[in-house]
């Protein structure tokens, strides 16, 4: 797999009253396209903030950010969101779904602003939801609304899919499912998923892991994942 995103010196300062606050500090990545990377940090270590750029929600201060050989870095604001509407999924730990749309209503949304869209009702077969299109999201489960939030990102059929503590709000056994899903989508379709995590066992089931701290990458290492199976959750 080549690399489909490549950060150089890429480093992000905000302003909190009259001083600056360092959130990135010159990190250079490079991510191989069609695999899960996993990025691992404590509160405050920039995780958050790589998502971000890398999703086109923020702008790097210094540095280019070249995702599939388009430099997103120098994107306006229109460009910025042509970008999210084409090639990037997004997955929260809030589910984000609008309760007064049925399930399919919410996954069918992105219809409107993606031109290469998949089917919604394909999407919501392939996370196990097929017979649940009808319904409203506050008669879901955590775990099934988590798939909904996938099946919709999918949807827009994404070059990147990102996922911000994706089984944040989940107990461990939903956790566990929602996760299978996110590595069948990602072979099946094969997207480049990126989490971010606190969860150390996750970084267990990725091709790549990402350490940061501080505003810096410690490490970035591919290995050979694990299966989800093997994993003790």
């Amino acid at each position: 797999m080549e690399n489909i995103v490549e950060f150089k010196n890429v480093s992000r300062v905000y302003k909190v009253g009259d001083h600056e606050q360092k959130a990135l500090d010159g990190v250079d990545l490079s991510l191989r396209g069609g695999q899960m990377t996993v990025i691992l940090g404590p509160s405050g270590a920039g995780k958050s903030t790589l998502l971000n750029l890398l999703g086109g929600l923020d702008s790097p201060t210094s540095g280019t950010i070249t995702v599939d050989g388009q430099d997103i870095s120098k994107l306006s604001g229109d460009g910025l969101a042509r970008y999210r509407a084409e090639k990037v999924g997004f997955v929260f730990q809030a589910y984000n779904l609008i309760p007064t749309l049925t399930v399919r209503e919410n996954v069918a949304l992105v219809s409107e602003i993606a031109r290469d869209h998949l089917d919604p009702d394909r999407m919501l077969a392939d996370v196990g939801l097929a017979d649940h299109g009808r319904k409203f999201p506050s008669e879901l489960s955590g775990g099934e609304q988590q798939r909904v939030s996938i099946a919709r990102a999918l949807a827009k059929n994404p070059q990147i899919l990102l996922c911000d503590e994706p089984t944040g709000a989940l107990d461990s056994e939903t956790g566990v499912m929602v996760l299978k899903v996110l590595l069948r989508m990602t072979g099946q379709y094969g997207k480049t998923t990126v989490i971010v995590t606190h969860n150390q066992n996750i970084a267990r089931i990725a091709d790549t892991v990402v350490r940061v701290k501080n505003g810096r990458i410690q490490s970035c290492v591919t290995q050979t994942p694990e299966s989800v199976d093997e994993v003790d959750w």
